[in-house]
């Protein structure tokens, strides 16, 4: 499931910055979207309409890629999920 964890962060990389760009900590940001059983929809729709706020350019094709990065999160196992936590949780480590 390597693939899969790869799958998500290449589809989702290219739109985080502007997503999260507001954000103090966009580290916790992305792990309250991953934290749960399921991608935290709700969530990602919030942020989502704070930036079609400020930017309704650049959030317009965002919302498609966010909603399947939301898929492919809920489609994989347990343990790829958690082990995307640990992955988001290492890399903020690593850029305190």
């Amino acid at each position: 499931m390597a693939d899969a964890l790869h799958a998500i962060a290449r589809q989702a990389r290219p739109h985080t910055a502007a997503l999260l760009a507001d954000a103090d900590d966009p580290h916790a940001e992305l792990l309250t979207l991953f934290w749960g059983p399921q991608f935290d929809r709700e969530y990602a729709l919030a942020l989502w309409a704070r930036l079609s706020q400020r930017q309704p350019l650049a959030a317009a094709p965002l919302l498609p890629a966010l909603l399947s990065v939301g898929d492919r999160f809920d489609a994989l196992a347990r343990g790829d999920k958690a082990r995307l936590r640990r992955l988001i949780a290492r890399h903020r480590a690593l850029s305190e």
